[in-house]
């Protein structure tokens, strides 16, 4: 690879339209190009790239950017996208460009491959790791996928749509339906927030009892937490009407929390929607569904098993995403790789791959490769 992409500032800034499935976010909005350009960068946006969100073509040459091809925007230095590369832009990947993009390899190893045969610097977004391991890139859509979950979850209880006919929050002299939420990080805790909002009885598991106790302070309605176990999800499990799967390893492949033998034990026309399952799903029977096909029923349970789920408010999640990676890609783009390391050296643990090596511990593993320290990988 040559060493300018690694030291030196990038010429070019290029967004193309995401290909993958059903999704319909950008990676910059007008207001973020109009940014870049003012620092003195070219911005090439793929024609129509924001038309999902509800952006045109048009408010981005506004804002200065150039509205170019699928190829011109590719062959940018710095490649800005939202989700990982599907199978038709492998060939458009090199090894002189930086790929910027949520990439979610343990969930996606042909993904790997691809970015390692082509040698291509490749961050994911939900890599990214502060020094306390916060995940600041992932937080935004972690919290919308959360929020998404109990939303999703509600509609698909309702008898149309496959349910068992059980209103959320119930009603007078009626139950609510039980929601068993696993994971109090970002997606649980905004998945148990809103379904105990719309009055469910919420159960919210995790290992960690600091952090449930970090959350006691904001528990609202009828919301559980507890410490979670094995013995424990063998109980509840069986008595959920939504089962919300939200539990995350930063790089690695999401554990395997809910067997198979615990989905065969679950109310017929109950409901499972598992968010990990971009980091290959932390239910045992889960496969990754569509927004154009969401669910399939196994064992007598709905699964919905969206792969971008924030996908589906492309205006609210393309708004979130850019805040918090436009400051990345400034400093990406208008200082280099290396410098912007220096300064931002949370964005270390956002290298996934680096020419032709895989720099991330939690990635390797799940690969099957070696790693390289990130440091080394960038001499």
């Amino acid at each position: 690879m040559p060493s300018s992409v690694l030291s030196a500032p990038m010429a070019s800034i290029g967004v193309p339209k995401e290909v993958k499935a059903d999704e319909l976010r950008v990676a910059l909005t007008p207001d973020a190009a109009g940014e870049l350009v003012r620092q003195g960068l070219e911005v090439r946006i793929q024609s129509g790239a924001g038309a999902g969100a509800g952006i045109e073509d048009e408010s981005f040459k506004t804002a200065g950017a150039k509205i170019v091809s699928r190829e011109e925007a590719w062959g940018s230095h710095l490649i800005v996208k939202v989700k990982e590369p599907q199978d038709e832009e492998f060939a458009l990947l090199r090894d002189d460009m930086i790929l910027f993009t949520y990439l979610h390899l343990a969930a996606y190893p042909k993904v790997g491959e691809a970015l390692i045969n082509a040698g291509t610097t490749g961050i994911g977004y939900e890599t990214v790791q502060m020094a306390n391991g916060g995940l600041p890139l992932l937080a935004p859509m972690s919290e919308i996928a959360g929020r998404l979950a109990a939303q999703v979850g509600a509609h698909l209880l309702e008898r149309p749509h496959g349910g068992s006919g059980v209103l959320i929050g119930g009603c007078t002299g009626v139950r609510p339906a039980r929601v068993v939420v696993l994971g109090a990080g970002t997606v649980g805790w905004n998945a148990a927030r809103l379904a105990a909002a719309m009055d469910a009885e919420v159960m919210l598991l995790d290992r960690s009892p600091e952090r449930l106790r970090n959350l006691e302070a904001d528990r609202r309605g009828r919301l559980t937490s507890v410490v979670s176990s094995q013995g424990l999800l063998e109980r509840l499990i069986p008595s959920a009407d939504l089962l919300i799967g939200g539990v995350l390893t930063p790089g690695g492949r999401a554990p395997t929390l809910v067997n198979e033998q615990m989905v065969k034990s679950m109310k017929k026309s109950s409901v499972i929607v598992d968010v990990a399952i971009d980091q290959g799903g932390c239910v045992e029977t889960s496969v990754e569904t569509t927004h154009t096909n969401p669910t399939v029923t196994i064992h007598g349970v709905q699964h919905y098993a969206v792969g971008n789920m924030p996908g589906a408010v492309p205006f609210t999640s393309t708004e979130a995403l850019v805040s918090v990676t436009l400051p990345y890609i400034l400093g990406i783009a208008g200082r280099g790789l290396e410098e912007a390391v220096t300064e931002r050296p949370e964005l270390l643990s956002g290298l996934n791959t680096v020419s032709g090596s895989v720099c991330h511990p939690g990635v390797a593993k799940a690969l099957g490769v070696p790693p390289r320290h990130p440091m080394a990988c960038l001499r």
